[in-house]
């Protein structure tokens, strides 16, 4: 794979496929997009990029396709169902598998795509959208080395944050999943603090304040938190994302033995927060629903 020049394929332009989408077509780039929304598109083709009318058509004849939907149902109706895009792509081409989903679906994607000469990247992405924008999201990757020798320019250009966590497919699934499961019990602990400070009569903006500068700080909950106490519950990562990601790490743990005190505590939260009606909001919703817990 060259870097910028050839045309590069991203199916599922949401908030981080967008960023990416952007990213690509500010280097240089030529871009095919593909998403159910129509504004989505839209917004991007004032950026240059190319819309078209299935990921079929998005992937033919590109160098690379970047897979950046939700779940791994939504990844194998992009490759393998109607007007898929595994039945179009040149042999040897890469896929760059973005969402989070579980081990056991990334070794079976990345086994369909190689029953089909195409190479599957497993590389789940972290860090936001304006992380994604500017080139500064971690992108978790595990792949064979010739596969890696080849997409690297294209990851290089996605991310200046990239780790190799392996050639085993799967394995970029399972570093995710540990990574957000410690981002969804750091973010029920910080909207717990908020909460509390609340009850305790404490302003819980300079709360904040002392926590961002102690030991509890942690980056999602600076985050979210700052934007909850401003009320913005606009979605730049919908609260049902980590209910999923949390259940998935909890069910890949017990998978392989380990049980531990705080992950499924963390999930049960985020189930909560879904089943309050918070599912579509921005994931700092939790501090709404914990600050109504109690008499």
């Amino acid at each position: 794979m060259t870097a910028p020049g050839g045309t590069v394929a991203v199916v599922g332009v949401g908030n981080m496929g967008g960023a990416m989408a952007a990213r690509l077509l500010s280097l240089g780039w030529t871009v095919r997009v593909r998403d159910l929304d129509p504004a989505k598109v839209a917004a991007l083709r004032a950026l240059g990029a190319k819309p078209t009318a299935s990921a079929a058509e998005a992937a033919a004849g590109c160098l690379g396709l970047i897979v950046c939907v939700v779940d791994a149902g939504q990844c194998d109706e992009v490759l393998f169902g109607a007007d898929g895009a595994a039945a179009v792509l040149a042999a040897g081409t890469p896929v760059v598998l973005c969402p989070t989903i579980g081990p056991h679906d990334a070794e079976r994607l990345a086994d369909a795509l190689a029953a089909r000469g195409l190479r599957a990247v497993d590389a789940p992405m972290s860090g936001g959208p304006a992380r994604a924008r500017d080139g500064t999201m971690s992108l978790m990757v595990a792949c064979s080395d010739d596969t890696h020798a080849g997409v690297l320019p294209l990851l290089q250009a996605l991310s200046n944050r990239l780790f190799r966590v392996g050639t085993r497919p799967g394995d970029g699934a399972r570093t995710k999943l540990v990574n957000n499961l410690l981002a969804g019990i750091n973010l029920v602990g910080a909207a717990e603090a908020i909460a509390m400070a609340g009850r305790l009569g404490l302003d819980p903006a300079r709360t904040l304040d002392v926590i961002e500068q102690s030991s509890g700080q942690s980056w999602i909950g600076s985050d979210r938190m700052r934007r909850a106490l401003a009320g913005d519950w606009a979605p730049r990562a919908h609260v049902s994302l980590l209910q999923k990601d949390t259940r998935l790490a909890v069910e890949s743990a017990s998978a392989a033995g380990f049980h531990g005190p705080l992950g499924a505590a963390a999930r049960d939260v985020f189930e909560r927060a879904a089943r309050a009606g918070l599912a579509d909001l921005d994931d700092a919703a939790l501090l709404r629903l914990l600050a109504a817990d109690g008499p």
